[in-house]
């Protein structure tokens, strides 16, 4: 299908959908599609698909069809050739194409044609060639299948009887070559078509002047009409006839120059007739523009659109333009893509309903001050030059029955400091997109509405302290900088929400909370940063139904960190544990709380305590030993322990202190072997802590009960300060508690509490570092004098 059948196509509704099937089938997507436009063919290729249902050759150069072409092409459904050089066809050559629904021959050089009944055809165009006359011949009679008939001619004496039953929704008629014969009426008439499309030639004044009937015809289309204030009257009798039927509703003008007074001739014939819906697209205004009278009757015209102005003249009254549209008794009025820069208000009660002036160069002085537009339901002023919202509320403040206003795509913008907003009370649908509005746009919009279009314009934040819009219900906020989406505390009733392309990073994670009503929201393309406070969101929009977000997953990414831009927020992952300070450090407190007890558990349980307490007396004690001056040590010693202990327990003492000991060469100093006889106690005792190098002390209850160890333990610490060394060493046999040591025992109670005492382990494994102890506690290289001055070394 060719560009320029397209458009035609297009403008009638009911090939809408057969043309939306055709483009289906030329699509990519349709694996038996062969495109082989604009390749250079100057004839149909042998080698193609047998499966083919779609063939496009269109923009070629090829001159001739042969009944071989298209024989073994038996699923073929579609076929354009437009744009070829073909000049002669035979139909026969689709005898065997049985499914042939689509064939496009227009924009070739066809001349003349033979016929062949192709029953299944649905849509034949053989306009834009070089007919003489139409060419209908009886086989087309037989395709009752038919929706679309394009024709070409350069003139219009043909009998039409033969296509006279068959019910045609569209015939388009191309008579760019058209020529009347002087003094020759031509006739010509299509029984059943819902549409008629005529297209003239561009550049020629309109001179047909034939007869054309059509019944039950429902829409004309003429294309290319070229009028001056002489052949004004040429078109309107040729209207005459068409325009003639009820039937009759829809009528539009394509590409038509002409005058404004031949212009407002046009309308004031058409204005009593059965048209309710009258199109005018890229009209022309030339010459001159010059005060018309109008008179507006009772007419049927329900809509006048034109679209795409070009006006020629340049020194005319503004008013003179205007007055003829702003006065008329119709209810839809479309005036887009002009120069226009004004419209007046009427001057009486207007019966408009609905108002278009999209694409044209108003200002904020349009309909000011303007009540007589009480019946207008819709308003239109896009891309226009519109800049005060505050000025555009005041033009509706008289439209009492306004309902939907448009007004984006200017440059409006509001300051609070304006004073506030005056709008029509009956506004429920309000654009205001493309604009330069800010924040403060929420403190001037009507209570009522409940359509809000804000999208595009240079919204960052929307105020905590704005109107309650109760009954708003749609809003679109999209192509912002708002940072966070918005709350429903002021929209109340809100239920659809468009915020894509923003600047939310973290959106708040009980929005699906605080707007209940929600059931379609559009909040992807935003710059989110996948941390810890996405996380709920995600999970709430993972939660949420797929068509409350509509566009989840595809349009939500990470945008931060760079790790992670580009996952789609329904991948990213992060522990709920890394995300809550609380429970980290819940987690850690009990981690090593748990460890803690543990081991103290497994401490006591193998008694690593004591295991640490004795190994580090017995590095205390090597420490203290390398210290000592030997020398000093040396002089008089005799002993390298004596040992103090009670009589209850020399039975362990003899037994596994002194053999321990004695084994490891370590000399020992006793009371009952080592006391000179003759001498008192007190000297004895004396005489052998101070020949001693150290002093042994093996505590137990018996012991603090017994005096004489006292006096024993006493004067082994009177030597300890007295010497400056560190001499006593005290076993504990066993636990002794404080308050069992008598009060006058104070030394005892001191050392027991500020010293380190090794304690007899009653387990066999833990015997032999409480013996490394000992033995630690004795310098090696010490040299003992004995009684007779012979020394012996240990």
């Amino acid at each position: 299908m060719t560009k320029d059948n397209g458009v035609i196509l297009r403008n009638f509704v009911f090939l809408v959908t057969f043309t939306s099937e055709v483009t289906t089938l030329f699509s990519d997507k349709n694996e038996f599609a062969v495109d082989m436009s604009n390749v250079g063919l100057t004839h149909v290729p042998e080698d193609l698909p047998l499966k083919t249902e779609v063939l496009d050759m269109s923009q070629n150069y090829i001159a001739e069809l042969r009944l071989s072409d298209f024989r073994y092409l038996p699923k073929l459904k579609v076929l354009s050739l437009s744009h070829n050089k073909l000049w002669y066809l035979d139909f026969s050559i689709f005898k065997f194409n049985l499914d042939l629904e689509y064939l496009d021959l227009s924009y070739n050089q066809l001349k003349s044609i033979t016929c062949h009944s192709i029953t299944s055809l649905k849509h034949l165009d053989l306009s834009f060639n070089d007919f003489d006359a139409p060419p209908i011949c009886k086989e087309f009679g037989n395709l009752t299948q038919l929706i679309f008939l394009g024709l070409s001619a350069a003139k219009l004496q043909l009998d039409l009887l033969p296509i006279a039953h068959l019910h045609l929704e569209c015939i388009l008629l191309e008579l760019e070559h058209y020529y009347a014969k002087e003094n020759e009426g031509e006739s010509f008439q299509v029984l059943n078509t819902k549409a008629l499309h005529l297209i003239f030639h561009p550049n020629s004044l309109f001179s047909v002047q034939a007869n054309i009937s059509v019944n039950a015809l429902e829409r004309l289309q003429l294309t290319n009409i070229k009028l001056n204030d002489v052949n004004c009257q040429v078109l309107m009798k040729f209207l005459s006839e068409l325009t003639r039927g009820p039937s009759l509703l829809n009528l539009t003008l394509n590409h038509i120059e002409t005058t404004w007074k031949c212009l407002v001739r046009v309308f004031q014939f058409l204005w009593p007739k059965p048209i309710e819906y009258l199109n005018i697209y890229n009209l022309t205004i030339v010459e001159r523009i010059d005060k018309e009278h109008f008179i507006y009757s009772r007419t049927a015209l329900k809509s006048l659109k034109i679209e795409h102005i070009t006006n020629r003249v340049f020194l005319f009254s503004q008013n003179t333009l205007y007055t003829v549209f702003s006065e008329m008794n119709i209810m839809m009025l479309t005036l887009s893509n002009t120069p226009f820069i004004h419209m007046l208000c009427p001057q009486a009660l207007s019966t408009f309903t609905f108002l278009n002036f999209t694409y044209n160069v108003f200002t904020d002085s349009v309909f000011q001050n303007c009540s007589t537009l009480v019946k207008l339901e819709t308003l239109i002023l896009q891309k226009n030059e519109l800049k005060g919202l505050l000025k555009v509320g005041l033009m509706t403040k008289d439209m009492f029955s306004l309902k939907i206003l448009d007004v984006s795509e200017n440059s409006l913008e509001y300051h609070r400091q304006e004073g506030n907003c005056t709008w029509a009370w009956s506004i429920v649908v309000l654009n205001l997109s493309s604009n330069l509005l800010t924040d403060s746009v929420f403190r001037c919009l009507p209570l009522r509405v409940k359509v809000l279009d804000l999208h595009n314009n240079r919204i960052r934040s929307i105020p905590d302290a704005v109107n309650s819009l109760e009954a708003l219900e749609e809003l679109n906020v999209a192509f912002n900088s708002l940072t966070n989406l918005p709350g429903c505390g002021a929209f109340s009733s809100l239920s659809v929400l468009t915020i894509d392309y923003n600047a939310i990073s973290n959106p708040a994670a009980d929005f699906f909370q605080n707007c209940q009503k929600i059931r379609s929201l559009r909040a992807g393309n935003n710059p989110f940063q996948c941390t810890c406070e996405l996380r709920e969101f995600i999970q709430r929009v993972g939660q949420a139904p797929r068509a409350v977000v509509e566009d989840w997953p595809a349009s939500y990414t990470c945008d931060y960190p760079e790790s992670a831009k580009g996952t789609p927020l329904q991948d990213f992952r992060v522990s709920q544990l890394s995300c809550s300070p609380s429970l980290l450090l819940a987690t850690v407190v009990g981690t090593v709380l748990v460890w803690a007890i543990g081991t103290t558990v497994l401490c006591v349980y193998f008694d690593v305590p004591w295991y640490l307490r004795m190994v580090c007396q017995w590095t205390q004690t090597r420490r203290r030993a390398r210290n000592v001056d030997l020398e000093e040590l040396q002089r008089a010693l005799q002993f390298h322990a004596f040992i103090s202990y009670s009589g209850h327990d020399s039975a362990w003492v003899k037994s596994e202190l002194l053999p321990n000991l004695e084994k490891e060469d370590i000399r020992v100093c006793l009371h009952e072997r080592n006391f000179v006889p003759g001498k008192s106690i007190v000297e004895n005792i004396i005489n052998c802590i101070e020949k001693s190098y150290k002093s042994i002390f093996v505590l137990s209850g018996h012991f603090v009960q017994s005096e004489w160890c006292h006096y024993e333990l006493y004067f082994a610490h009177h030597n300890l300060f007295h010497e400056g060394s560190d001499n006593l060493i005290l076993i504990l046999l066993e636990p002794i508690a404080q308050d069992c040591i008598p009060s006058k025992y104070h030394k005892l109670r001191a050392l027991m509490t500020k010293r380190t005492y090794l304690e007899w382990p009653k387990e066999k494994a833990k015997q032999g570092l409480f013996w490394a102890n000992i033995k630690a506690a004795f310098n090696v290289k010490l040299t003992l004098m004995t009684e007779n001055n012979v020394g012996a070394s240990f």
